[in-house]
């Protein structure tokens, strides 16, 4: 499957069909659920290069698609793209936890929507050609494979908390406040809070030990040399 396939998943036909002719006239092949399961389906049959997800679904909604393509190991590398009618903080807060790489709120022009995705594509496209394991401490970050190994055992963390210890790791002993983490874990066109951080070192330490990434007060984060 081409790398230029996007998979969109919504429950407005209508939509459906609009945004697939934008996409195939900027040169995407588009391939198209009406629900989460198909979705899935769908995904793990022909790996699209990005999945643009709608939230409100019947069978099942978006959040729980994209929770479940960030546990598969064969789906979890594929980024996600949250388009949807909700628009409070706490539901876009819980979409990018969940590992989705940009939420954006409909109504969105289609230009605006290409734009945003060809972003997405971009980046992952950086950091696909940066592949490579990071031996740091006792842990070994295989970014070839979005895999932790810790002495003999192996971690499948979710990626953008797999992003962010192995951003941190590559600049170990240098402090990075949130921002600065945010802008290279969640890009800077994307808005997301400053708790974010917070929340993926907690759920990091829970994982690892809380002895690799250490809190500089009213500064941000480091891994420790």
């Amino acid at each position: 499957m081409s790398k230029q396939t996007i998979l969109v998943v919504d429950d407005e036909q209508d939509l459906l069909d609009l945004i697939e002719y934008n996409l195939r006239h900027e040169g995407f092949d588009v391939l198209k659920a009406e629900n989460g399961q198909d979705g899935i389906r769908i995904a793990r049959e022909h790996r699209p290069a990005l999945v643009l997800l709608d939230i409100m679904m019947p069978q099942m909604d978006g959040i729980e698609v994209c929770d479940k393509m960030r546990e598969d190991p064969e789906l979890k590398s594929i980024p996600i793209i949250f388009l949807t009618a909700r628009s409070d903080e706490k539901t876009e807060i819980e979409g990018l936890n969940k590992g989705a790489d940009d939420f954006i709120t409909k109504p969105i022009s289609t230009s605006k929507l290409i734009s945003r995705i060809k972003a997405v594509l971009r980046r992952f496209d950086e950091t696909e050609v940066k592949v490579q394991k990071l031996n740091v401490h006792d842990l070994v970050i295989d970014k070839d494979r979005y895999i932790v190994t810790q002495g003999g055992d192996e971690f499948q963390l979710p990626r953008k908390e797999f992003e962010l210890l192995y951003y941190l790791a590559s600049k170990r002993g240098k402090v990075r406040d949130r921002q600065t983490l945010l802008n290279k874990v969640w890009g800077d066109n994307i808005y997301v809070v400053d708790r974010t951080v917070d929340v993926h070192v907690r759920k990091i330490r829970e994982k690892l030990g809380d002895h690799y990434i250490e809190t500089v007060k009213g500064v941000g984060y480091r891994f420790k040399e």
